[in-house]
């Protein structure tokens, strides 16, 4: 075994110990079966499972390992600031500037938590994923948006219905980012919510 310094580990368990407060969070999205509220960390692991499951829907410049990385790390923000749900007040509370500046307040002092090195590194990888630019941002947002979908749809409306989300709003909001990073993908997702937005 290795010999880390004391210090080393007692900053990446402070780390892991805070993220296990994520399990709290409950977000707005329920389980598929509709019996209750999911958290999120339980929505950060699916999404690692989306990416494994579904990775032949990803361009080949696509580096799955990385988008695995990034989806168990992307939503750590929500410890300090909660779930912000992107159809909230018709979501002008999602991109809100209040928003984001709270998301990179918590990034700074969640994966501050971390060794120097370790923090950089999570932090640059959150931020690859919020700028959404890269081909592996782009994939993994488009499994963050596709998750909810099919909670919704199993639900039978979940959340569409608690936020009275219209089609513009759904193809705006979801559509576009699904289509971005999984075309074909969001050609099977349009297919089979087509019916409830009609």
């Amino acid at each position: 075994m290795p010999d880390f310094p004391n210090d080393r580990l007692s900053a990446q368990f402070a780390f892991l110990n805070e993220a296990d407060r994520l399990k709290s969070i409950l977000r707005a999205t329920t389980l598929c079966d509709g019996s209750r509220r999911e958290n999120s960390g339980e929505h950060s692991w699916h999404l690692a499972l989306y990416a494994m499951v579904l990775a032949e829907q990803a361009d080949p410049r696509v580096n799955i390992d990385r988008v695995i990385r990034m989806l168990l790390i992307h939503d750590l923000v929500e410890i300090d600031v909660g779930d912000v749900p992107i159809h909230s007040e018709n979501g002008q509370a999602y991109a809100s500037d209040a928003t984001i500046k709270a998301e990179q307040a918590a990034a700074t002092r969640i994966f501050g938590l971390l060794p120097s090195e370790q923090a950089q590194q999570f932090r640059a990888l959150w931020d690859e994923f919020e700028a959404a630019e890269t081909f592996d941002a782009v994939f993994a947002k488009s499994l963050d948006r596709v998750q909810p979908v099919m909670a919704n749809l199993q639900s039978n409306g979940g959340t569409w219905i608690t936020y009275n989300v219209t089609a513009d709003q759904f193809e705006s909001r979801v559509g576009s980012k699904i289509a971005r990073g999984a075309p074909a993908v969001w050609e099977w997702v349009k297919d089979r919510t087509a019916a409830f937005f009609a």
